[in-house]
């Protein structure tokens, strides 16, 4: 047999090979887009934690006004960009079972492995400020809510209320109310949590005397 020249493709055919040619490379850019944008995602997101980068900060700056700056040991939370890179929608109340100052020490040693944002003294309703809010201390007891949350120390016992002082909740009140301006955080018993419902968490704290009713109306209030 001869050879025999290969027939030219109709219109109809041409075009069907570069309406595939086209998907295919319309597709791979289309990927290489989200790639992209995933990348710039990361990097908006995590770019402080490249070598030589920080999230801005001012040393002894404080997030709640009227805070006394005292801070916790760097071995008891972790720097991180909140609410860039983790949401927060979480208030967590506790009671460390022992004196503020007691208190404080314990969370500026770096061997305790954790730490609040915040400690409220009984007596007054003073606040000191441990950790920046933008930071993720270990508070909860709990990967996620360490991460999505700001935990809140009130001096005291559980089984002792009478270091639940009037100051105190009014003083709290304040602070977990402007927390949830900051954040659009709603303020209900959803978001604002004792310890003690933490998932996968066995705590006794805030402890059976926390007033809830009448602390979630003075966070409301103020």
């Amino acid at each position: 047999m001869g050879d025999h020249a290969k027939p030219e493709p109709g219109p109809d055919r041409r075009q069907r090979r570069l309406g595939r040619r086209a998907l295919i490379l319309g597709g791979g850019a289309a990927v290489a887009g989200a790639g992209a944008l995933a990348a710039r995602d990361t990097l908006e997101r995590w770019w402080w934690r490249m070598p030589g980068m920080a999230e801005p900060r001012v040393e002894g700056e404080v997030d709640h006004e009227g805070a006394e700056w005292i801070p916790a040991s760097r071995a008891n939370y972790r720097r991180a960009s909140r609410p860039r890179d983790y949401s927060i929608d979480r208030v967590v109340i506790h009671m460390p079972e022992a004196t503020y100052d007691i208190t404080l020490q314990v969370f500026q040693d770096p061997g305790h492995g954790a730490a609040t944002h915040y400690v409220v003294r009984s007596e007054d309703g003073h606040v000191a400020q441990l950790a920046r809010e933008l930071d993720v201390a270990y508070h909860a007891g709990h990967r996620g809510f360490n991460e999505r949350s700001i935990g809140i120390e009130h001096e005291g016992w559980a089984d002792d209320p009478a270091y639940l002082t009037d100051a105190m909740y009014a003083s709290s009140a304040r602070l977990v109310a402007g927390i949830c301006r900051r954040y659009g955080i709603p303020v209900d018993r959803e978001h604002i949590v004792g310890h003690n419902e933490v998932p996968e968490v066995i705590r006794v704290c805030p402890g059976p005397h926390w007033d809830w009713d009448r602390y979630m109306e003075l966070v409301r209030q103020a």
